[in-house]
């Protein structure tokens, strides 16, 4: 970079080895500080290459567009721009060193060159070299001199002090004095501030001669060419007086405090005159020089010489000040001393730090990077030594930290995993202290915001969804809304329902639909209990993000029976449209049997339970039937008035709500002895006191059936237990539920229907309904001596069987 520097410092226009030699001692003395350096002259035209960045970050020219280079600087102007085709670092705006840098030697801009993919951070330090564009300059047009014919040769009197915008060699190096008999010039420098002159007597003065001496002081910078500045000098020749006030120091110095308060003493000046009276009593007063005027800032007592404070002092705005004071006599020709006072301010630590924060990005991806940097934080304190020292940190606890880039240059990375779902934003505290005493210091806060990541699936509220639904209920009928949570924002939780696989019992999307966007599941057609009674389906909930998340539910649907089926009558008296016809004898005793009447009903529960009346006729004493079992029995024995036939109805209701019913008729013959009675088997007078050989058959039968089917249910439940939708299938389970009478109601899905009887009791025999649904508590219903309904036990929703 160094040779660069110098080849450019060679080849520039306008510029000759004294600006090389500055340029090379101002860039050796501050490579230790940065990192690249440029140096470009003030005034140089719109678009000037300072650089080539790529080269000098070691960079490809056509990466910088991809990595994003972007420059930040903290002043109110982009004075460069970055060509990101060509690499180079270009001026963008006018440049004015006097404007930037007034009373400085030294003008730099710093700038911070940043590169993403990866983040890159350099510090650029742009040198601005200073052009002879401005002309040394007189605050005044004229200054007068009085000055007494007696003074003596060789006397020195204060001239005016040209000022220059320009620094370094073009600032003002030298006077000169029009020609003339009686002055001379005595330049004065002291390294560290401007060029003076003060005007020497050579020849003494005679004002009979000549009264007024006129003269021209021509100030002359260093600039190439050289430009100047002009001020009249009007020197007026006083008579008599002839001695001069004297100060006892040449050079007085003070220190005083930036906080001092109004008033404070600075220094006491001391000025003798050896002449006596008016003539040598002193009075003391400021000299305004060039465009500073001591008495803006401090206040001198013309009696006393004491210089006291007059408004606040601010080490920041100017560390010292230079002041030209002068003793004057009181004589009729007052004869004057010039002296000088040099005040240094003291810095005092009353400046707190100042925090300035960059945004780069905002807001954060919660699943950003650790290191990640999401601002730049510049620290600055206008303070001086210590005081101008700071210290940076983070307060609080937040996923972030603050890393050193350069000095007081810091980066806000991200130091910890971030999720939207639990802070959405975090403010940050930032902290600045200085080193002073007193320690300053200033805190500020950066809201950093967390923007969302599709990094939550959808989530159903239960694990699996059960549904009843009636059956018969309406085709397009709303059976049941999903609904499905996702704890982020936006897309990433606009959440999408659709089937996921299909039924393993029936094509599900020929039995309901889904709303995609509001989860409304819908029949599409209507419900059979006695052909369909439950089935299963598994719903996904996705989400709009990218990539999309999703979850599954499993829905099981339960169809709920409905009173939809009338009793059916079973045979022998099923025969629609024929005659029904009974036997007694006439010696018949109270309980003969006459007939059973046997029935089922399709619907399940107590939709199915069934119960028997004599409805016909009405005034009917001689016969009775049993509410649960069927029976039909005479009340009494027969006696002469009885009527030979007795036309019967009974009716049969199931349990339902509304209840169903059928009826079938019986016409009841009375014969005269037992002989005359056809031996149809199921026509077999009962003799329950008997134990017949069918008796013990059935019996046999019975408990082999029980045996059986206890086996049977045991290996059914070993089964399900191995089964992974057991909590499913177990709704298929049967019910047996028993009466008194031991007729037996069983249901089952196949609907089909035994009926087993004994010739000689026609006690025994099997009712089949189905069953009712499980979340149901099924009850087992018991029939008192008088045919009226109990509930004697409650079944669980269980592979549990009762019989009696």
């Amino acid at each position: 970079n160094i040779h660069h520097w110098m080849i450019d410092a060679a080849m520039g226009s306008g510029r000759n080895n004294e600006i090389l030699c500055w340029l090379l001692v101002l860039i050796l003395s501050d490579w230790s500080a940065a990192q690249i350096s440029y140096s470009v002259s003030e005034e140089v035209d719109k678009g000037t290459v300072v650089g080539n960045l790529a080269k000098d970050l070691n960079v490809n020219f056509r990466d910088l567009q991809t990595r994003n280079l972007n420059l930040v600087s903290g002043y109110s102007k982009k004075y460069f721009e970055a060509n990101v085709k060509t690499g180079d670092l270009c001026v963008n705006e006018r440049i004015d060193r006097e404007e930037l840098c007034p009373n400085t030697i030294k003008c730099t801009l710093n700038l911070e060159a940043i590169l993403s993919n990866p983040m890159v951070l350099h510090r650029i330090e742009v040198v601005i070299v200073d052009l002879n564009d401005n002309a040394p300059t007189f605050v005044e047009k004229s200054h007068s001199l009085n000055i007494s014919e007696l003074s003596p040769t060789g006397e020195h009197f204060w001239l005016p002090l040209a000022l220059d915008a320009d620094t370094g060699s073009n600032s003002v190096k030298t006077y000169r004095l029009s020609p003339n008999e009686y002055f001379s010039l005595d330049m004065q420098s002291d390294g560290e501030h401007s060029v003076s002159a003060e005007l020497v007597l050579v020849k003494a003065l005679d004002r009979e001669k000549q009264a007024v001496v006129k003269l021209t002081l021509t100030a002359v910078d260093g600039g190439k060419p050289p430009k100047t500045g002009t001020v009249q000098i009007h020197v007026n020749v006083l008579d008599v007086n002839d001695n001069t006030p004297s100060f006892s120091q040449t050079l007085y110095k003070a220190r005083v405090n930036e906080n001092f308060p109004t008033g404070s003493l600075v220094i006491q000046l001391n000025a003798t005159d050896s002449d006596e009276g008016d003539n040598g009593r002193v009075i003391y007063s400021f000299v305004r020089r060039a465009n500073f005027n001591p008495a803006d800032v401090f206040l001198i007592n013309a009696e006393t010489g004491e210089i006291t404070i007059k408004g606040n002092l601010d080490y920041e705005a100017q560390s010292a000040y230079e002041i030209h004071v002068q003793a004057t006599d009181r004589g009729s020709s007052p004869r004057s001393a010039n002296g000088k006072l040099l005040v240094e301010v003291v810095d005092v630590n009353d400046n707190a730090p100042e925090i300035v924060v960059t945004s780069l990005m905002n807001p954060v991806k919660e699943d950003a990077d650790i290191g990640s940097v999401v601002a730049l934080v510049t620290v600055t304190d206008k303070d001086g030594g210590k005081n101008g020292h700071t210290n940076c940190k983070l307060v609080g606890s937040a996923p972030f930290k603050l890393r050193s880039n350069y000095k007081n240059y810091y980066s806000l990375v991200v130091d910890g995993p971030l999720d939207r779902e639990g802070c959405s934003f975090y403010n940050v505290t930032i902290a600045a202290t200085d080193e002073g005493t007193p320690p300053l210091s200033t805190s500020s806060v950066i809201t950093v915001k967390v923007s969302d990541v599709n990094d939550n699936a959808p989530r159903f509220l239960e694990p699996v969804i059960n549904i009843y639904v009636k059956e018969n209920s309406p085709v397009g009928a709303l059976i049941y809304t999903i609904t499905a949570v996702d704890p982020d924002m936006n897309e990433n939780a606009r959440v999408a329902y659709s089937f996921y696989g299909d039924s393993k019992s029936i094509p599900i999307t020929s039995v309901v639909n889904i709303n995609p966007e509001t989860g409304d599941i819908v029949s599409l057609q209507s419900f059979n209990f006695e052909e369909l009674k439950t089935f299963q389906f598994k719903v996904q909930a996705t989400d709009s993000g990218v990539p999309p998340l999703s979850s599954n539910v499993t829905v099981n649907i339960f169809i709920l029976d409905e009173n939809d089926n009338n009793p059916t009558i079973l045979a022998p008296y099923s025969e629609h449209g024929s005659v029904n016809s009974e036997s007694i004898p006439y010696s018949a005793e109270a309980g003969y049997f006459v007939a059973k009447i046997r029935a089922v009903d399709a619907d399940s529960g107590y939709n199915a339970l069934l119960s028997y009346h004599l409805t016909e006729p009405k005034g009917n004493k001689l016969f009775r039937i049993g509410t649960s079992t069927g029976e039909i029995r005479t009340k009494r024995r027969m006696s002469d008035n009885d009527l030979k036939t007795h036309p019967v109805v009974v009716l049969v209701s199931d349990n339902g709500e509304p209840s169903l019913s059928a009826t079938v008729s019986i016409e009841v013959v009375v014969v005269e002895s037992t002989a005359d009675i056809q031996t149809q088997f199921r026509h077999v007078p009962i003799k329950e006191d008997s134990f017949s050989d069918l008796n013990l058959y059935l019996l046999i039968a019975i408990v082999s059936v029980s045996v059986i089917f206890l086996l049977s249910l045991i290996s059914l439940i070993a089964v399900k237990c191995h089964r992974t939708d057991g909590s499913f299938s177990r709704y298929s389970a049967p019910m047996i539920t028993t009466h008194p009478d031991g007729s037996w109601s069983y249901s089952k899905a196949t609907q089909q229907y035994d009926v087993c009887f004994s010739s000689d009791t026609l006690k025994s025999d099997v009712v089949v309904f189905p069953a009712p649904f499980p979340s149901l508590d099924a009850e087992l219903i018991s029939i008192n001596g008088g045919d009226t309904f109990t509930s004697t036990q409650t079944l669980p929703n269980k592979e549990k069987v009762s019989c009696c």
